[in-house]
């Protein structure tokens, strides 16, 4: 049972000396306070300004021996150390009430940069989602995960840190936690990497010689330690600058990273760093100092991709093309988080988009020059083989793509960033198929759909449901299933716009119909975009129908990793003209109920679908029973 410490009595275990044990505790427990505030805190800033804020936060929890007297007296679980819980509760109060006065206090770090260690996908869609959460609902995540506490003492703990309603937090966080665990180092702010920052502008700035780095911390010695202590993968070009530079100040072309060509061969860091710079005119200085000048001042002809900001390159970006595309000179740049596309003379200007965590196949392709109704990519120099294939033709072969110096001969593609996407219309389109080298993964082959923007999106499908099988995980769409999947039900998709980094098709049910008239499809479509925003579409594929029918839709995370069951309606008139409500679940439904005007259906459904007959339709109510007992509504 949780019970108080008498604040007249010390601790067990201590001396005696209330505030001189305390900060034996912040020092013993220091890299798991920091954890826990790095968690909790807002993601509203970089990863640099939030390592410092993190240690920050730990570091002025040292109570005085009034305050300590009384967190003492709050109530503790049977197993925890009173200390901690104490100097806890007072990180979990700076998380919760960050003062925006608070980051002139930080701690300061001259000529160096501090970043997290860069997770995979998975660790970067993780924090998407707690960069989604309130501050009350990311602490809950940070007491269940780092320190392992039971919903119950969570909230109790949350209670104490000034929460109003833990209780909803914390199922907030456990819904997010059933997904994922942060994993190390990705989320420790006490593995860092250190990045120089701009050191030609502190030089001029400053006077002092190239390579001199001036530190000077206020934090103790403790981050110190951590920065020595972080991973040693990696490398400094991989890393993401921060340094950003004074509005309309562009910085010096020479100053451009320009990656090895078998850098990629070398680093498990697979994204847009790992790119050489290629093309004809990479080493034009003044091409590439109009392309640096354009980004470090934004104007009219400045084009931003949904969620995409418009501020000057972080740090030093990485060049990746400079060179004449169908006599028009162009030059792609990366700052870490974005991918800039700079097109010379009339009708030119810049092209913004997100391109942060992409990966093997996010970071495959880079649109290089629209012309009419065709389109050039740059591809990464992973792939192996380019391919095109159309969208609505799955059992014909796929064409090969010529490409020289990874610059690909003109394709079929949207006209403009504003002309539908291949699966907005059901007339279909040109996708690419491309193979990454056995350097990479052996055999892997994918598919990447021009939806307009600057990236391609990553096309995946997840298989119907076996019963005898564990839950399907998401595939490439590379497959005859896939594709005639995609074929039929891909102009469902929710979203397919620029700023879109994957499309995803979930077929969650299989139902035979009534009176032998063949089976039925339900899918779920999903647009995951680059900024963490997504939707989700449910549809049937019906026999001898032309198109998917949808059948609901909308924002949020449904039909992802985060949100995995789902249910679907929809009313069908058989061959023989009799009307049918169809109503399909994912394999966790277990029963399905359906109210009408004057009559109910409600019945167990072990193959997750039901059929019910009516001389007419209606409008109906329907919902989903998991396993558990948890009720779930369609999409609307």
């Amino acid at each position: 049972m949780a019970g108080r410490i008498d604040a007249g009595t010390p601790p067990r275990g201590t001396t005696g000396r209330p505030v001189a044990d305390a900060e034996a505790a912040l020092v013993r427990h220091y890299r798991r306070l920091v954890r826990l505030a790095y968690l909790a805190l807002p993601a509203d800033r970089d990863r640099h300004s939030r390592v410092l804020a993190a240690h920050a936060a730990v570091q002025r929890a040292l109570p005085s021996r009034w305050t300590l007297r009384d967190l003492l007296a709050e109530p503790v679980g049977p197993d925890e150390e009173p200390l901690y819980a104490a100097l806890r509760q007072r990180v979990l109060r700076a998380a919760l009430r960050p003062r925006p006065g608070e980051r002139l206090l930080a701690p300061r770090v001259w000529g160096l940069r501090l970043f997290t260690p860069g997770g995979g996908e998975e660790e970067a869609a993780l924090d998407r989602e707690l960069a989604d959460l309130d501050a009350p609902a990311r602490a809950a995540f940070a007491l269940l995960a780092v320190d392992g506490l039971t919903p119950a003492q969570a909230a109790g703990a949350l209670r104490q840190a000034g929460a109003s309603e833990p209780g909803p937090a914390v199922e907030r966080a456990e819904r997010l936690r059933a997904g994922s665990e942060p994993a190390r180092p990705a989320f420790d702010p006490c593995a860092v990497r250190v990045q120089p920052t701009d050191l030609l502008r502190r030089r001029r700035a400053r006077g002092v010689s190239l390579g001199i780095a001036v530190l000077a911390l206020t934090a103790s010695a403790a981050i110190l330690a951590g920065a020595g202590s972080g991973s040693g993968g990696g490398d400094a070009a991989a890393a993401r600058p921060r340094a950003v530079p004074p509005s309309g100040t562009a910085p010096d072309p020479g100053r451009l990273v320009r990656t090895p060509a078998d850098r990629w061969q070398h680093t498990a860091r697979m994204d847009f760093s790992a790119w050489p710079a290629r093309g004809d005119r990479r080493d034009d200085p003044a091409l590439l100092g109009r392309a640096l000048a354009a980004w470090a001042q934004a104007g009219p002809q400045t084009r931003a991709e949904p969620g995409t900001d418009t501020a000057p390159p972080q740090g030093a970006p990485h060049l990746l093309f400079a060179g004449t595309v169908d006599g028009t000179a162009v030059v792609v740049l990366y700052d870490g988080g974005r991918l800039a596309r700079y097109t010379d003379g009339r009708g030119g200007g810049l092209d913004l988009a997100r391109a942060d965590d992409a990966g093997v196949t996010t970071a495959a392709a880079v649109v290089l020059r629209r012309e009419g109704t065709s389109a050039r990519y740059l591809l990464a120099p992973w792939i192996e083989a380019a391919d095109l294939r159309r969208s609505d033709r799955p059992d014909a072969p796929a064409k090969p793509l010529e490409r020289t110096d990874g610059v690909t001969a003109a394709a079929a593609a949207p006209a403009t960033a504003a002309s539908p996407g291949p699966f907005a219309d059901c007339r279909g389109a040109a996708v690419l198929q491309l193979r990454s080298s056995p350097a990479v993964a052996e055999k892997h082959v994918f598919l990447l759909a021009d939806l307009g923007g600057l990236v391609p999106a990553h096309l995946a499908y997840t298989p119907p449901p076996d019963r005898a099988q564990p839950a399907r995980q998401p595939r490439e769409a590379a497959g005859p299933d896939a594709l005639q999947a995609w074929a039929r039900g891909g102009c469902a998709a929710p979203d397919a716009s620029p700023g879109v980094k994957q499309l995803s098709l979930w077929t969650f049910a299989v139902q035979q119909l009534p009176q032998n008239a063949g089976a039925a499809s339900w899918v779920c479509l999903r647009a995951d975009r680059w900024d963490g925003e997504g939707s989700a579409a449910t549809a049937v594929l019906l026999p001898g129908a032309r198109g998917p029918q949808r059948t609901g839709g909308g924002p949020g995370r449904a039909c992802s990793r985060f949100e995995q069951d789902t249910v679907g309606w929809t009313w069908w008139r058989s061959p023989q003209g009799t009307e049918f409500l169809l109503v399909a679940g994912s394999r966790r439904v277990a029963r399905i109920g359906v109210k009408g005007p004057d009559w109910t259906a409600d019945r167990s459904t072990p193959d997750h679908t039901l059929a019910v007959e009516r001389p007419a339709r209606a409008p109906v109510t329907v919902e989903g029973v998991l396993d558990g007992g948890t009720r779930i509504a369609p999409l609307r």
